[in-house]
């Protein structure tokens, strides 16, 4: 673990009701070379929660930082600081796990950054209560994924969404990967919809036609995805730079973003959220 980190993204959304709203909830556990952490993602505000190394427990079923507990069945959380109280149980059923590792043949190489997709799309029964109000999560969807190495990749651009009408769940990446001392641009991409999961990487010979603020367009063999997201600030996060916790990002959890997805001149997919995340770092 020396110089490295790790952490683990649960994303969390409320039953889209008849007037069409609905409330999300990040929460992000895991350790660094200095301190462990939660950090806590709400639509309008984010939270850094620090804790000393001793209270970061990790048995591979089970992840526990200071009351918080973590499993593949649910989520407990009890946070109690001045600048946030959050109380309250997430249980998850029905995890739709990717069939094998995010990064293919990549796994078996030291990489700056591992990615690990945990589960596309989930269902959600539970209640918080932050900062003295109710959010119940009861018929919601879920996500869950993971990142572990030493520093995320500097530029990079990330979009997530199961918001939709229809049973779809999609997670793309780009990213400029620094791989024994050369660099290229490198994409991971899961569409699971409708029970069949779709992937396009590099390693498949995935090619990034379009890498911008807002925009990704992927391409591999007869299947095609283009994204649009509407790129607004998104909140102040601490993320990993050499192990430690020293750089700063900015993730928009619930913002409007449309998606298309092709298989040669048939679209398999087409639809517009207003509860997509993304993080976008192409600066620099």
């Amino acid at each position: 673990m020396r110089g490295r980190f790790e952490g683990w993204y649960y994303k969390h959304q409320t039953n889209i009701g008849v007037n069409g709203a609905s409330k999300s909830l990040a929460v992000i556990p895991g350790r660094a070379v200095d301190r462990a952490f939660v950090l806590v993602i709400t639509d309008n505000k984010s939270y850094h929660i620090s804790y000393p190394l001793y209270e970061y427990h990790n048995d591979g079923n089970r992840l526990r930082v200071g009351r918080n507990t973590f499993t593949s069945s649910g989520v407990s959380l009890d946070i109690a600081r001045p600048e946030l109280s959050l109380y309250g149980y997430i249980a998850y059923t029905g995890l739709t796990p990717i069939g094998g590792d995010i990064m293919g043949p990549f796994k078996y190489f030291p990489m700056e950054c591992r990615h690990g997709v945990i589960s596309m799309n989930h269902t959600l029964r539970g209640l918080v209560i932050l900062d003295g109000e109710t959010h119940d999560f009861t018929g919601g969807r879920g996500y869950i994924e993971s990142d572990s190495g030493r520093s995320f990749p500097k530029w990079y651009t990330w979009v997530q969404c199961n918001a939709f009408d229809e049973d779809c769940s999609i997670m793309a990446s780009v990213a400029r990967i620094p791989f024994y001392g050369l660099r290229f641009w490198g994409c991971i991409c899961v569409v699971w919809l409708n029970g069949r999961e779709y992937r396009l990487a590099t390693y498949n010979g995935a090619k990034i036609l379009r890498r911008q603020r807002g925009e990704i367009e992927l391409r591999q063999g007869k299947y095609s995805l283009v994204v649009s997201v509407d790129d607004i600030a998104g909140h102040k996060l601490p993320a990993p730079q050499s192990g430690k916790m020293d750089r700063h990002i900015r993730e928009t959890l619930s913002c409007p973003a449309w998606f298309r997805f092709m298989e040669g001149n048939c679209c398999l997919f087409e639809g517009g959220s207003d509860y997509a995340s993304y993080e976008c770092m192409l600066d620099g």
